[in-house]
C-alpha cells in the first residue's frame, strides 16, 4: 500500500475538505484545489437519480435490473480519475491488470476465456462513452474521468438492449453535455508524494460556452502524472553452464550481464493528457444533434511489478520498458421526435494505436531451461550469431496494436407513460487491429531468426476483423399499476477474422517453399439470438422486486 500526499499548489476560491482517494497500489487523504466561476452543482442527488440503462431516461428506483450509479459529486469528492479507481466503488466488477491502461474487466466473475490476449475471444463486458461502445480486445479504454455527469454499471445477466461485448454486463461513462443556459468553466489541481516514491501532479479545466440560444460548446483538458514507486536496482546475470559466479565479470567463457545502464528509482511513472470537445445545436424544439471528439494519450515508463527474491518493490531489469497508448475519437448523436416517439441516432469512430517495449529477460532465461532438456532453440542457454559465437541471450519485446472501431445504431423508443412500451433498433460494429509482436535478441544468427527478421526469435504478425450486427428490440405492459411484465429479443449475427503468422524461424509447423513466413487464416462466421423475459413489482410503493429469466444460442 502506498500513501499519497497532496498538496494544493493552485490559488483557489474554493478549497474541498480532506477526503479519500481510492487506487489500486495507492490510497491517501488528499486535499485538492477547485476553482469555479458560477458552475452548476450537477449529479449532486439529492432528488431523482435519473439514468439512461434501459435506452431512456428513467429513475434508478424504477429500473429493474441490477444498476449502480456514480455521480458527479462522488467523483469530484473522492477525486477519481481513472479506471482502477471507480471500479473499487462497483462491486459486481473485478478485473485484472498489467499497468495502467491494460486492463481486462469482468463482471459477476463471468469471463468469455479471454485475458485480454489479441488473438483470443472478445471481452465479456462492454464500456461505453455516452451512447458509443469504446471495448477494443486489448482492454479496457481507461478514459480519464472528470466533468463526467456519472457512471452507470449494469451487472448481468444483460438484457437485449445492448451487445457490442456485453453479454457479462456494461460500464458507461456519461459525460456533462453542454449547455445554453450560461458561460461558467472550472480548473481543479493537485501535487502529490508517494510514500516510497516520487512527486506527482495533476491540472483538469473544463468550460462551457453558449454560442446561441441554440448551440453551446464544452471542452474538456487534463494532465496528470502519477509518481512512481518500484525501483529498477543493480543487478547481473551470468548465463553459464557451472555454477554462477559472484562478480558482474565474464567467467569461464560464458556471457555475464549487467543493467547499469538502465538502474533508476521510482522507475513506473505515468503521464495521461488529452482533451474532449462537445457541440450541442439543437435544430428546433424536437430535434438536437451533438457531435464530440475525445483524444488523450497515456505513458507508462518502467514495469508495475516487483520481483520479491530481489526486494520489495524493486526489480532487475535490463533493458528499457514503457507504453505508449493513444486513441481519439469521434462521435455523432442525433436525438429527435418522430409524432410522440423518440428516435436516436449514435455513431463513432475510434482509432487507438499502443507500442510498448518491454523486457524479456526473465522469461528468456526459464524458457531457455526448458528447451535445453529436449534440444530446443537455446541449446543449454547459449544463442550464436552468425559466426557461431556465443552472444548477449537477455531479450526484449516490441509490440504494437492498431484498434480501429466503427459503431452505429438507430432506435425508436415510444413514449415512457404509454402503459404499453417499445424499445427497438438496429446496431452494427466494425473493429479490427493490426497486431504486431517481435521478440528480439541482438546479433541472433539468421539460422535461428524469423525468415525475413533478423534478430527476431519470434513474431506475430496479424490482422483481425470482427464485425457484429444485431437488430433487438424490448416491451414493457404495465399489468397493475405496480405490476409490469417485459420481454425482449435480440438477433444478431457475428463475422470474425484472424489472418497472420505466428512462432519460431527454426523448424516452423508449416515449411514454406519460397521462404516467407506461413499464413493462417482462420474465420468463423455464425449468426445467434438472444431472448429474456422479465417481471418487477413494487411492493408498497417503495421496493422494487425483480425476476429475469433469459437465454440464446
Amino acid at each position: 500500500m502506498h500513501i499519497i500526499d497532496r498538496r494544493v499548489v493552485i490559488a483557489s476560491l474554493l478549497a474541498s475538505s480532506a477526503i479519500v482517494t481510492p487506487t489500486v497500489a495507492q490510497t491517501a487523504p488528499a486535499a485538492t484545489t477547485t476553482a469555479d466561476t458560477a458552475a452548476p452543482q450537477a449529479g449532486e442527488y439529492e432528488g431523482d437519480i435519473v439514468v439512461t440503462a434501459q435506452k431512456r431516461d428513467q429513475n434508478i428506483q424504477n429500473v429493474p435490473i441490477s444498476i449502480q450509479a456514480i455521480g458527479t459529486k462522488r467523483l469530484d469528492d473522492l477525486n477519481i480519475s481513472n479506471f482502477n479507481q471507480y471500479t473499487q466503488l462497483l462491486p459486481s466488477v473485478s478485473f485484472q491488470t498489467t499497468q495502467p491502461g491494460s486492463t481486462v474487466v469482468y463482471m459477476r466473475g463471468v469471463a468469455s476465456g479471454g485475458d485480454g490476449n489479441h488473438s483470443g475471444p472478445l471481452p465479456s463486458v462492454g464500456t461505453y462513452l455516452d451512447e458509443q461502445p469504446v471495448t477494443t480486445i486489448g482492454g479496457t479504454l481507461d478514459v480519464h474521468i472528470y466533468d463526467i455527469a456519472r457512471i452507470e454499471s449494469l451487472a448481468g445477466p444483460q438484457g437485449t438492449l445492448y451487445g457490442a461485448s456485453s453479454e457479462a454486463g456494461t460500464i458507461r461513462i456519461i459525460t456533462n453535455k453542454p449547455d445554453t443556459s450560461d458561460f461558467y468553466g472550472r480548473v481543479d489541481g493537485e501535487v502529490n508524494s508517494v510514500k516510497s516514491g516520487g512527486i506527482g501532479s495533476k491540472i483538469e479545466g473544463m468550460l462551457n460556452m453558449p454560442l446561441s440560444q441554440s448551440a453551446a460548446l464544452r471542452v474538456v483538458g487534463f494532465y496528470q502524472r502519477d509518481a512512481g514507486y518500484i525501483d529498477n536496482v543493480a543487478g547481473c546475470r551470468s548465463y553459464l553452464p557451472e555454477p554462477t559466479p559472484t562478480s558482474c565479470t565474464s567467467a569461464n567463457g560464458g556471457v555475464v550481464v549487467d543493467n547499469a545502464a538502465f538502474v533508476k528509482k521510482n522507475y513506473n511513472d505515468t503521464e495521461t493528457y488529452g482533451g474532449r470537445a462537445a457541440l450541442k445545436v439543437d435544430l428546433d424544439s424536437n430535434w438536437t444533434v451533438t457531435p464530440t471528439v475525445l483524444y488523450q494519450e497515456q505513458r507508462n515508463h518502467g514495469t508495475y511489478g516487483y520481483d520479491p527474491k530481489v526486494g520489495d518493490l524493486q526489480v532487475q531489469h535490463f533493458f528499457p520498458e514503457f507504453r505508449r497508448d493513444r486513441f481519439i475519437q469521434g462521435a455523432l448523436t442525433i436525438e429527435g421526435k418522430v409524432g410522440n416517439w423518440d428516435v436516436t441516432y449514435a455513431g463513432a469512430y475510434l482509432d487507438r494505436k499502443t507500442y510498448t517495449s518491454s523486457d524479456y529477460t526473465d522469461y528468456a532465461e526459464a524458457y531457455d531451461s526448458a528447451y535445453s532438456s529436449v534440444g530446443g532453440l537455446a541449446g543449454y542457454f547459449y544463442y550464436q550469431d552468425n559466426a557461431g559465437r556465443t552472444i548477449d541471450p537477455r531479450q526484449k519485446i516490441i509490440g504494437t496494436d492498431h484498434f480501429k472501431k466503427t459503431s452505429q445504431e438507430l432506435r425508436v423508443a415510444s413514449p415512457v407513460e404509454d402503459r404499453f412500451r417499445i424499445v427497438a433498433g438496429a446496431f452494427y460494429q466494425r473493429q479490427t487491429n493490426a497486431i504486431f509482436q517481435d521478440y528480439q535478441i541482438a546479433n541472433l544468427g539468421t539460422a535461428v531468426s524469423v525468415n525475413g527478421s533478423p534478430g527476431t526469435l519470434w513474431l506475430t504478425k496479424q490482422n483481425r476483423v470482427d464485425k457484429d450486427y444485431a437488430m433487438f428490440g424490448e416491451a414493457s405492459f404495465d399489468i397493475l399499476q405496480n405490476l409490469t411484465a417485459t420481454a425482449g429479443g435480440r438477433a444478431y449475427i457475428y463475422d470474425n477474422s484472424l489472418i497472420g503468422f505466428y512462432g519460431f524461424g527454426r523448424n516452423p509447423a508449416v515449411d514454406p517453399a519460397d521462404g516467407r513466413p506461413y499464413t493462417a487464416t482462420p474465420f468463423n462466421a455464425a449468426g445467434s439470438s438472444q431472448t429474456g423475459v422479465a417481471g418487477c413489482y413494487l411492493a408498497n410503493g417503495q421496493t422494487l422486486q425483480q425476476a429475469y429469466l433469459g437465454g440464446g444460442d
